[in-house]
This record gives structure tokens, sequence and C-alpha cells, in this order.
């Protein structure tokens, strides 16, 4: 099956992982306009889950004229077009019926705070979030704040978990993901430079490879002029699983094309997946507790 029907996950899902350009319109209805075209493309082919990047939401500061094009007037103006969209993106999900993790971008959480903060919703028009935990130097220099933790999001898919970015880059954060019941692991990334795309991409591999999972990986791309934060932009969609007989030879189960505005499709078989922690080449799960990872186990020589 390809669309989730209520009750039990379903044994395949189609995942969609946007390779998504940041444009600048004059209004958020412009915004509207091309989020519900991507939105019909992907659930036209059948995705069940559809994913965008980190940072996409910064596009909402472009419609503010000036106060897009400083740095701390563009953070400001992209969270005064956040509920708007936010109730695009609900009814989009229930219109398609299908459940979309929103673009992240910055969240006030008191008068003081942003996070950086990502939405998982439902075809119900549903959604939970996920803040960002790890910061980068950017990040910190831009005066976002860590998120409070982790949440794993139970949906009609199955279990997901969000690791934004960086924090796919940490393997105890992800693998916690997993070990509450997350298969299906987001990665909305925003890198400038080629270096930091193959930083995320290495990253969500081994952890596809770490905890049996499948990661999704959804980058911005392009040139954005107008934006000091989101200036410029690299990198590739994919979709990755462990390596393992059956199931990808790579760990790759579908890539973009490099610097091209596009939705990169894969079709997930959750009980090979479940089938191969079990009982796959491998037991990479089952014997993480096996690493001498604590200090009194880890001796000089």
């Amino acid at each position: 099956m390809s669309r989730a029907a209520s009750g039990a996950a379903p044994d395949t899902i189609c995942i969609a992982a946007a390779q998504y350009p940041i444009e600048r319109f004059a209004t958020l209805a412009d915004y509207e306009a091309k989020l519900s075209h991507w939105v019909a493309d992907a659930a036209d082919t059948g995705a069940d889950l559809l994913v965008f990047p980190e940072y996409g939401a910064m596009e909402y500061a472009g419609a503010a004229g000036r106060d897009a094009e400083t740095l701390a007037g563009s953070l400001v103006a992209a969270t005064h077009g956040m509920e708007h969209m936010v109730a695009v993106h609900a009814r989009l999900a229930k219109r398609h019926r299908v459940h979309i993790l929103a673009a992240s971008g910055p969240c006030r959480t008191d008068a003081s705070t942003l996070v950086n903060r990502a939405r998982l919703f439902a075809p119900s028009g549903a959604h939970a979030s996920q803040d960002k935990c790890i910061m980068t130097p950017f990040e910190r220099d831009w005066g976002i704040t860590p998120g409070a933790g982790l949440r794993v999001i139970e949906t009609a898919l199955g279990r997901i978990g969000v690791a934004i970015c960086y924090d796919s880059e940490f393997p105890l954060l992800v693998h916690a993901l997993c070990a509450a019941g997350a298969e299906i692991v987001l990665v909305p990334s925003c890198t400038e430079f080629v270096s930091g795309h193959h930083r995320v991409r290495t990253a969500a591999l081994a952890r596809a490879l770490e905890n049996t999972c499948v990661t999704v990986q959804s980058p911005t791309i392009g040139d954005a002029p107008w934006s000091p934060a989101v200036d410029r932009n690299s990198g590739v969609a994919g979709v990755f699983v462990p390596a393992e007989r059956g199931l990808s030879d790579t760990g790759v189960l579908a890539e973009g094309r490099a610097d091209t505005a596009q939705w990169v499709y894969a079709t997930v078989d959750l009980v090979h997946l479940r089938r191969v922690r079990d009982a796959g080449e491998m037991r990479n799960v089952a014997d993480w507790p096996a690493q001498p990872i604590s200090a009194g186990r880890v001796a000089l020589a």
C-alpha cells in the first residue's frame, strides 16, 4: 500500500524529500501558492510523507521589505509569518491526506527567546514540533536557543523522530530517538557549502546504519542574496537505510541531482527494515550495548 490507512502502520510508505530553492516573494500569499504547488505535486505522485528543509521558513521574511535584509530583522519577520503558514500547512495536510514536515524556522518561546522549530503535520491537520537541540556556531551568533529536549511523534505511518541538520551529527541524540521507537528520522538541513552538505549526508547514512532506521535529508538550495540568514545554500536530498542485502547495497535508496529544485522519492519497506534489525547481515542495534564506551572500560595503553 502507499497511502497509510487508519489503524496499523503501513508495511511500505512513499517518502518525498524536497530539494528546495529559497526564493523571495512580495506576500505570504505568494509563499502559500508555492507551498501548495509543491505539496500537490508530491501528493499526486503518491507520497505519504513530505519533508521540507531546515530554515526554509526564512522565506517568509522576504515579504517584510527592508526588514528582511538585516539578520535580526529577518529572524523577527520570519516569526511574524509563521502563524499564517502553520495554518496553511495544516490545511494542505488535510486536503491531500499526507504527513508534512514543514520547513523549520525561528519561533518565539517568550519575548526574548528564539528556537529553531520544525513541525510535523498529520492528515488530520494536527501537528507536533521538534526544536533543534545543538546550535551551530552561526546559530549561537544569531542568538538562537537550544530546544528543551527530544520527542518521538506517533503517527499513522509509525513513530517518527526529527534531527534538525547539526543534531544528526550526534550519534547518541539520534540513538535516543530510535531507542524510544522511531523508525523514521527526518533530517531537514540548511548548509552553505558542499562540505556542510556532506557532513550532514554522512551523518544521515551513519545514523541509518547504527539504528537500522530510515533517515531522510531535505536541504535548501540556491542563492538568496536578499537574505543574510540563508544567502547561500548547497545540498542534495536523499533517503537512506542501512547497507544490507535486499534492502540497499549502498544505503542510498534515492538522491537528487545537485542544484536542481525537485522532489526526491523513495518507497521504504518497513517490514523488511524490521527483519534486517533482527536477522540482517549485522546486528548494530542489538550490539550497541557491547561498545566499551563508559569511562571505566577505556584504558590507556
